[in-house]
Parts: structure tokens; sequence; C-alpha cells
């Protein structure tokens, strides 16, 4: 099976039905299709952009070029991973725990699997580093933030009773081991879904795209059951340690807990 081959009036086809949305949008007086059209075009852009030049990286197969595509992509998940929740750290702290947790989580998750069951060669060959990092930072931005928003908005809101905790002579773990917990759960809750739905409500967007390719079904079976253990893993690392990092940054030598680091998110 030869692959198909998408002409551009194929996709203009396909951009009719966001014109039709945005249109009801208009008709049924609903605000959004602004935003929408908008949305579609910058998509429209940076999916082209990023084509032209993922195939001057790909040609090139360099690994210089590979592993500045991404650094890129993990300081943009990092950004955003400190920008999205609705609370951040004071002087930069919640950029630091977002490089930290997307770095390890997601490089420690694509070279495990580059290296054992893909097994690529060259081992860093950008047709296989670059789309698996992309689909690993996803899963570990939306674990992290998530995590992250959770904890700084438990730990603001609950202050009361953590102090009272802290009062009656627990230790800080101890008094936020709660909030800890839900919070690490909170950011798992995407990933733990998707494979819940896999194949019988949903069939992911790897798979979809692997069979559109003409790939065996059975092998992009495979492929996506691989992709979603590794997503697991990479979300799991970046949840926890975002949660974990954050919980230090919000207290001191003292054993108190500093809301004065925390600053709400301008609007």
């Amino acid at each position: 099976m030869t692959p198909i081959h998408l002409s551009a009036s194929d996709l203009a086809l396909a951009a009719l039905l966001v014109v039709l949305n945005a249109i009801a949008s208009v008709l049924m007086k609903l605000g959004f299709h602004r935003q929408m059209l908008w949305a579609a075009a910058r998509m429209v852009v940076q999916l082209l952009l990023v084509g032209w030049v993922l195939r001057f990286v790909f040609q090139a197969a360099s690994p210089a070029a590979t592993l500045a595509i991404v650094a890129l992509m993990i300081l943009a998940a990092a950004r955003e991973v400190a920008v999205r929740p609705g609370r951040r750290l004071v002087r930069g702290g919640s950029y630091a725990i977002g490089a930290g947790v997307v770095g390890v989580s997601s490089v420690a998750t694509v070279v495990l699997a580059l290296m054992t069951a893909i097994r690529p060669q060259p081992w860093f060959d950008p047709r296989y580093a670059i789309p698996l990092m992309g689909i690993v930072l996803g899963s570990v931005l939306n674990s992290a933030s998530l995590g992250l928003d959770s904890f700084f908005e438990g730990v603001s809101g609950g202050r009361a009773a953590i102090e009272a905790q802290l009062a009656l002579g627990s230790g800080f773990g101890a008094a936020i081991a709660p909030l800890t917990r839900a919070s690490i759960r909170r950011g798992m809750i995407p990933i733990i879904n998707q494979m819940s739905a896999a194949g019988l409500i949903t069939l992911p967007g790897i798979m979809t795209g692997q069979l559109l390719a003409g790939m065996d079904p059975v092998e992009a079976v495979k492929y996506q059951i691989l992709l979603l253990f590794l997503l697991t893993g990479a979300g799991g690392l970046a949840a926890a340690g975002a949660v974990l990092l954050a919980a230090r940054a919000v207290t001191d030598e003292r054993q108190r807990l500093r809301l004065d680091r925390l600053q709400a998110k301008e609007s």
C-alpha cells in the first residue's frame, strides 16, 4: 500500500469545516469565530514551518542539528510548564523546575526507547528522535503543569490547615503529604484516561497515522502500546518531580510554609 499524498485542494476542502464552524459562531453569536480562525491560521503556518525545518534536518542527519531541535523543544515545553499554572514561584523558580523535570524525564525516556526498543541506526537518527521527543514532551508538559497548578492552588487555599499541622509538631513533608499525593494524581489523570480509552473508544493519532501510511495494523498497535508506556513513564516522572520540587521551594530550613515565594499569574 502506497502512502496517500494530500494536495492543497484536499486541505482546503477540510478547512471548510473550520469555516463552517466560524460561520455558525457568528450566526449563533457564540463569539469564538475570530479565535478559531486565528488558531487555524496559526496552526497551518507553524506546522508548515516545522515541516520545512524537519525536512532539512532529516536530510542533514547531523547530530548537532538534531540536538539543537530537541533542545529548543525542551525549552519551549519547560516554559509552558512554568507559565500554565495559575500561580508561580518568584525569581524564576517555576522556570527552573520546568526545565529540570522536562529535561530529565523526556531525555531519559526517549534515550531509553532509542537504545532499547526502537534501535535506529544511528541511534540519534532525527527521523526517530525528534518525533519521539515531540510525543513525549506533550505528555510531560501536561503532567507537570497540571501537577504544579494543583499543588500551588492547594497550598495557597489550604494554608491554615497546613500551618495548624506544623504548629502541632508535624514535619513539613507530613503536613503537605495529602496535597502532594493529590497533585501527582491529578498530573497523571490525562495519560491514564488516554490508556483507558485507547483501542476501545479511540484510535490514537500515531496509530491512525501509521494505518493511513500503510503499516500493518498489528505492527501499528505494537508501536502505540510502546508509546503509551513511554508516555506513562515520562508523565509520572514529570508530575512527581515537579510537585516534589515545588514542595521544597515553598518551605525553608525551619520547616515553615513560605507562600511569599508564590505570586499569582499575571493576567
